[in-house]
C-alpha cells in the first residue's frame, strides 16, 4: 500500500465530516470533541514535537468506536504544528481498509503513523486498552480474568492516544536516517 498516496488524498477532519457524514454524524462527533481535553502535561508534551509525522485515520462518520476516539485525535494535532492528522473513509478508500485490516476484520477506526516522507512507523486502533477493559468488564462480568477496574474512560482514552503519538515521536526523534538528514 503507498500510504503516502493514501494520506495525499485524505481530507482534514471538518472536510471528512463535511463529505461523510450525516448532520447527526457530526453533531454527535461534535459533542465528543467539545469533551475532550488534554492535561497541561499533555499539550506541553505534543508542543514540543520536533519531528513532523503523518497520521492516516482510516475511519466511518457513522461509527461509533470512531466518533469516540477521532475527536482525540483532533484534540491532540491542534496541539503541535508538527502533527498532520487526516482521515479517508473506510468505504471509499477500500484498499486502505483491507491493508489495515486487523484481527481479519475491517475495523475502524484505524490509525496509519507515517515519517514526514510518508514511511510506516506505526499502526494503532480500533480500540484503546481501556476501551476493551471496559468493554471485558460490562460484558464479561466479574469472572473477567484481567482483574483491573476500567478508569475515567474519555481520559485513559485519551492519554492512551497520547502515549501513542509520543512512542512515534520518540521512533522519528531517534531514528538514525531522520539525525542524519537534520544533524541531531
Amino acid at each position: 500500500m503507498e500510504w503516502g498516496k493514501e494520506f495525499a488524498e485524505a481530507l482534514g477532519y471538518r472536510d471528512f465530516l463535511s463529505k461523510h457524514g450525516t448532520a447527526e454524524h457530526q453533531k454527535r462527533w461534535q459533542a465528543v470533541y467539545d469533551t475532550v481535553t488534554l492535561t497541561a502535561d499533555q499539550r506541553e508534551l505534543l508542543a514540543g514535537f520536533v519531528r513532523e509525522m503523518h497520521v492516516l485515520c482510516i475511519a466511518g462518520a457513522w461509527c461509533g468506536d470512531c466518533v469516540n476516539q477521532c475527536p482525540i485525535l483532533e484534540r491532540i494535532a491542534e496541539q503541535s504544528p508538527k502533527i498532520q492528522v487526516r482521515y479517508v473513509d473506510r468505504d471509499v478508500h477500500a484498499a486502505a481498509q483491507e491493508a489495515a485490516m486487523m484481527n481479519a476484520g475491517r475495523r475502524v477506526p484505524a490509525m496509519i503513523f507515517l515519517s514526514e516522507d510518508n514511511y510506516e512507523c506505526g499502526r494503532y486502533g480500533d480500540r484503546t486498552l481501556a476501551t476493551y477493559r471496559q468493554m471485558a468488564a460490562d460484558r464479561l462480568g466479574p469472572a473477567c480474568p484481567t482483574g483491573i477496574v476500567p478508569p475515567q474512560l474519555l481520559s485513559a482514552v485519551t492519554a492512551e492516544w497520547v502515549g501513542q503519538f509520543e512512542r512515534i515521536q520518540l521512533m522519528l526523534r531517534l531514528s538514525k536516517r531522520l539525525r542524519e538528514k537534520y544533524s541531531d
